[in-house]
């Protein structure tokens, strides 16, 4: 048996498992009941994307003013061609925005979740030559990151607490930036998902082993409640689906998602791709953590129907679409 399919009957079997022990006895927190604000921009090529930021940000209208801004991009492992990360001039973009935003401070943390040598992810990403060319931009591997613990109170999990990144508890302002994918395992993979990067493979393993016992779509509402992401900046110009985070072919979606609220990010994100985000069973737990319904989201931009597509999926996830 293939190593990713031998860890994938073991995460279908503990998220199984899991959800019928915790089903009774989890609480998610609710947070604001505000409506949230979703943007959705036009962007067919990521030359162009520095006047989308620019503009998603206004639209947004963020206070950044003397504030250390964490930026959580999708950074997994490098194929040539493959649209695996979020991309490196979308980032760049979004520093340079932040600093005419009067931050303090802009910093890029990931801990990669399958390839150790981050160094040379970095140089063939094409990540490392946009963090210098803007200049002066830190790369912090929050896999080798120093730890604090962080309290769990949630009970999905049966983690009692986590060891996170000290950068990543001292920042004011975290920005998950996903690429807008499919997963094999989870369905999509957006905002959300995009917490797995910052769990310490040098604490819980590669890939974050210790989250996949503890039931994939479990984990990720654990991780939502215990770490609040502020904003979400996602990558849909080139998005992934099929046999996603990795394996899929591109899909061009032509779009850059810009939100106050990861869990109408993550359904927005999924109206976009075809997908009910109601039946996406990581979201619709999360659901207390932010507005799924589209009725409590302000959408600005561009309509979901002017860009939506059918992506494909896997057969396990047909039923997403309703």
């Amino acid at each position: 048996m293939r190593r990713r399919s031998l860890l994938g009957g073991v995460a279908l079997a503990a998220t199984t498992g899991l959800a019928v022990q915790q089903a009774n006895r989890y609480h998610i927190p609710r947070r604001s009941s505000q409506r949230s604000r979703v943007a959705i921009l036009r962007c067919d090529r990521y030359e162009s994307v520095q006047l989308v930021i620019d503009d998603g940000l206004r639209l947004l209208a963020p206070d950044m003013r003397g504030k250390r801004v964490l930026l959580k991009p999708n950074l997994v492992e490098y194929t040539p061609g493959a649209a695996i990360n979020t991309h490196p001039m979308l980032i760049a973009a979004v520093i340079e925005t932040l600093r005419r935003l009067g931050a303090a401070s802009v910093v890029v943390a990931e801990g990669p979740g399958h390839i150790r040598d981050t160094e040379l992810l970095l140089e063939e990403s094409g990540l490392q030559s946009q963090l210098d060319a803007v200049g002066k931009i830190a790369f912090v591997d929050l896999n080798f990151d120093p730890v604090a613990p962080l309290p769990l109170t949630t009970g999905i999990t049966n983690l009692k607490e986590l060891w996170l990144p000290k950068t990543l508890l001292s920042a004011d302002v975290v920005i998950s930036m996903p690429k807008i994918k499919t997963h094999h395992w989870a369905g999509v993979t957006l905002s959300l998902k995009n917490l797995f990067g910052v769990v310490p493979g040098s604490v819980y393993g590669w890939p974050k082993n210790i989250l996949h016992w503890q039931g994939i779509g479990n984990s990720i509402v654990e991780l939502a409640a215990a770490i609040p992401i502020h904003l979400v900046i996602a990558d849909g110009i080139d998005a992934m689906e099929g046999n996603g985070p990795l394996h899929g072919p591109t899909r061009h979606l032509g779009c850059v998602v810009f939100a106050d609220d990861p869990v109408a990010a993550d359904a927005t994100c999924c109206r976009l791709m075809g997908i009910d985000p109601q039946l996406v069973p990581h979201l619709r737990t999360a659901a207390p953590l932010g507005n799924l319904n589209a009725g409590n989201i302000e959408q600005r931009g561009e309509r979901i129907d002017s860009l939506r597509q059918a992506f494909d999926l896997m057969p396990a996830f047909l039923h997403m679409r309703g």
